[in-house]
């Protein structure tokens, strides 16, 4: 199963600042489609307003040409899921492994349970019998890969993934993305990845988007990235910087 992206006009405002003022890019089926920008510039946002976690937004958002809107909640938590940046906060510390990943499907009604639970696990590289561990048992790179395991369960066609990497170890790092676009390959997933490193961009997505102070500066192709092929100065100083540091390490 996989859908299609839309975002038109996306417009939200906290109290009297704008933080969006007006967003709107696709993401093909399929497709991996990052967002980069500096810390502030609104790409979480973004994902916050696509799942409907923040809803007081304006514009229109459409998964599959269907409105998020009009979405029944279990029917669009079926076709949408996001992973959040923290392994550590987004795991209940007292809920096993095994609780984690029944919720969703004894809530959507679904059946063999234990089968789908086990079927997670291995799905994202951890041994069956982690059903029964709890978070502080666990490493920060298998509590994310418990976080994707549940994002997975109920198998839909939009992951919204939310710096997915950032507070893990670099080795671990590596692992996490490789599985990622292992999955993608294996499900035909659409994802909309927000990070602030542009070698993830290169790795994972197709195209990008650079965004500043809550716009789309410009939409980009991942191989825009290796000769720096922006036009927006914004855009150019950002690939130019990134480019930089790569070379310094």
């Amino acid at each position: 199963m996989t859908a299609s992206v839309e975002i038109e006009n996306l417009s939200i405002s906290f109290g009297t600042v704008k933080v969006l003022p007006s967003v709107s890019f696709s993401v093909a089926p399929g497709e991996c489609f990052g967002l980069v920008g500096e810390s502030g510039s609104g790409k979480s946002t973004v994902l916050r307003c696509v799942s409907m976690l923040t809803d007081f937004w304006s514009g229109t958002v459409r998964i599959g040409g269907k409105d998020v809107r009009s979405l029944p909640l279990a029917e669009r938590c079926r076709l949408l899921q996001m992973v959040f940046q923290d392994p550590y906060g987004s795991l209940h510390p007292r809920q096993s492994v095994r609780t984690v990943l029944a919720e969703p499907l004894r809530i959507h009604g679904l059946g063999d349970r234990e089968a789908r639970m086990r079927q997670a696990l291995v799905d994202v590289g951890l041994p069956v019998d982690f059903l029964d561990r709890f978070p502080h048992q666990l490493s920060g790179g298998q509590r994310q890969r418990v976080a994707i395991a549940r994002a997975l369960i109920l198998e839909p066609a939009v992951l919204l993934l939310d710096e997915p990497t950032s507070a893990l170890d670099v080795s671990v790092q590596a692992e996490i993305l490789n599985l990622l676009a292992r999955l993608r390959e294996m499900r035909g997933f659409t994802y909309i990845m927000v990070t602030h490193d542009l070698a993830v961009v290169d790795h994972m997505c197709d195209r990008f988007a650079v965004m500043q102070s809550g716009e789309v500066t410009e939409i980009l192709p991942r191989s825009a990235i290796a000769g720096n092929g922006a036009t927006h100065p914004y855009a150019r100083e950002l690939i130019g910087a990134s480019l930089e540091y790569e070379g310094q390490r």
